[in-house]
């Protein structure tokens, strides 16, 4: 019998095709998505790190779960840990106990889930500064930005509450400073006490409590938010990407998302989670085991939180125990500043900045194109100032490690700390300033005079030279292709004997004078050498809407 080939879909899949796409439809959609043009540049993978690395945690999460028990009921334990044995805890402590050493796989799902968490911490911190110092955040991504702060509050949060649920002498200290912290709020502060432990502390109800919000509440939120920072607005706004290979705001250079991107990425959730249990196999972290059962009357030597709860811890320890004594009532000025607000000043300023720095550089138009971060070393500065802050608190969590570890008083670390913290930033914004123009300098040098060989000629006039040699276009063109301009100036000049408007007032004048020095340095893209200038794109490309999109490098196409 003849074999019959056939280049058509079964005649049910094509009906059921048809059915799916009369309903929802999605064709359309499918086969521009498919073709989407994804940035290959290594810094846009940070942010997939941090949804790799979610993913990991709920998997391991659901795992933890059939075997955690949240409750605070008190059990003699007479479990496989020896030392332990007959020791009164809570069952929490107890189940925890059993999952690590006699579940099978119990442990490094344990190791896994934590080492996971403070990588995604990890990975968000560093996803939000390549956004603040390339400018990411600003028109038309605020939005974005502002899902991106309200992630990382919540996950921060969410992992103190993870680590607090084991109830061991660890955990149960974090919860006790939590308490601290809670009773200091004025007037307010017993009534939210009593609300959340359900009784004087530390209660039956505080793990239950946690452990809702901890797998329940906060995981809801972040799988709501998750795909439509990463996935939703990402794909409606286009992807950002760096100057050069004629990158501009309405035309995109990239891979497209399938094949390439689709093998790309899935090869990276492997190594993301190889790497997460390489870290759970060969490095112990959390062993509760060694803690005991939490005691209100005990604490461990040389305790520590995770990494991304340091900065709260080293805000409490170095703030001076100072208190105001207003109408009867006594106001902690030593908890609440570093506890409140200390992470109000932190979270709000960066939820703030992109509408500020609008406010002070008179910017709306349209970014598609991110700024190198020397090109503004305003907010270079302002950048490293925040990291030189949030990096002195940090180091302060473990002042007394550090005093024990060098043997010097911890009076001298905790006073090195407070001055950190207010001159650091102070000195970093100067000293980073100044990085970014010594860089801006040595990019128009590249330009101009082209790339130092090492080669030494003399003239016969006796004058020594070096050989310098002329950098092809593709190599300077995130050098020398134009973007739009990252500020602008603000007001009306002013005349002669006449003030501007904008000036007569106080926060006009502010503004004014910020907006000055933010222009100040602003780098200007230099003509190349033989006398062309940048890809055409201009400052006026600002205002374009549109996305164009090359795949693979093969065609190019630009939306009016």
């Amino acid at each position: 019998m003849p074999e019959t080939t056939s280049q058509q879909a079964p005649e049910a899949l094509t009906k059921a095709h048809r059915a799916i796409d009369e309903r929802f439809g999605g064709t359309d959609f499918l086969r521009k998505s498919m073709k989407k043009a994804f940035p290959d540049h290594w810094s846009f993978l940070l942010g997939e790190i941090a949804m790799y690395s979610f993913v990991i945690i709920i998997l391991t999460g659901v795992y933890l779960t059939l075997f955690f028990k949240p409750s605070m009921t008190e059990v003699v334990y007479n479990g496989s840990y020896q030392p332990l044995r007959g020791v009164k805890m809570s069952e929490a402590y107890e189940s925890t106990l059993n999952l690590s050493f006699d579940v099978r796989g119990g442990l490094l799902m344990r190791q896994i889930h934590h080492w996971a968490t403070n990588l995604f911490m990890a990975a968000i911190v560093i996803h939000l500064l390549r956004n603040f110092f390339t400018g990411a955040f600003r028109k038309p991504r605020e939005l974005n930005w502002l899902l991106g702060i309200t992630m990382f509050m919540l996950v921060m949060v969410n992992g103190l509450f993870g680590y607090s649920l084991p109830d061991d002498l660890l955990s149960g200290t974090g919860i006790r400073i939590l308490e601290g912290v809670l009773l200091s709020l004025p007037v307010v502060g017993s009534y939210v006490t009593m609300f959340l432990f359900g009784g004087e502390f530390p209660g039956d109800l505080i793990i239950p409590r946690l452990y809702v919000i901890h797998i329940l509440l906060i995981p809801g939120i972040l799988l709501a938010l998750v795909p439509l920072h990463a996935v939703v607005l990402t794909w409606r706004q286009t992807h950002t990407q760096f100057p050069g290979r004629q990158s501009t705001n309405r035309a995109q250079y990239g891979y497209p998302f399938f094949p390439v991107f689709i093998a790309k990425t899935t090869a990276y959730f492997l190594w993301v989670f190889a790497a997460c249990a390489l870290l759970a196999t060969f490095f112990q972290i959390n062993p509760i085991w060694l803690f005991g059962p939490y005691d209100p009357g005990a604490i461990s030597s040389g305790s520590q939180p995770d990494w991304y709860m340091g900065w709260l811890e080293g805000s409490l320890r170095i703030m001076p125990a100072w208190e105001i004594n207003l109408v009867g009532h006594t106001i902690p000025m030593n908890v609440i500043v570093p506890a409140l607000v200390v992470p109000g000043i932190l979270f709000t300023g960066l939820a703030v900045y992109p509408f500020v720095e609008r406010w002070v550089t008179g910017d709306h138009q349209i970014h598609h194109l991110l700024d190198r971060p020397r090109d503004v070393p305003a907010r270079l500065g302002i950048g490293v100032g925040g990291v030189i802050f949030y990096g002195g608190l940090w180091a302060a969590g473990g002042n007394d490690v550090i005093a024990h570890t060098f043997e010097i008083p911890l009076f001298w670390t905790t006073w090195f700390f407070r001055g950190l913290v207010i001159i650091g930033p102070v000195i970093g914004y100067a000293i980073a300033y100044r990085i970014a123009l010594g860089l801006q300098h040595r990019d128009l040098q590249l330009i101009s005079h082209g790339l130092e060989t090492g080669i030494i000629r003399r003239s016969p006039t006796g004058e020594y030279t070096e050989v310098e040699r002329p950098v092809e276009d593709r190599l300077t063109a995130a050098i020398t292709d134009e973007r739009p301009v990252a500020a602008l100036p603000v007001g009306r000049p002013e005349r002669e004997g006449v003030d501007a408007p904008e000036s007569r007032k106080a926060l006009g004048r502010v503004r004014g004078a910020l907006n000055r020095h933010f222009r100040a340095d602003l780098f200007v893209p230099p003509q190349r050498p033989n006398g062309g200038h940048g890809n055409g794109n201009g400052h006026g490309d600002g205002e374009a809407h549109g996305e164009a999109e090359l795949t693979s490098g093969e065609r190019r196409s630009i939306e009016p």
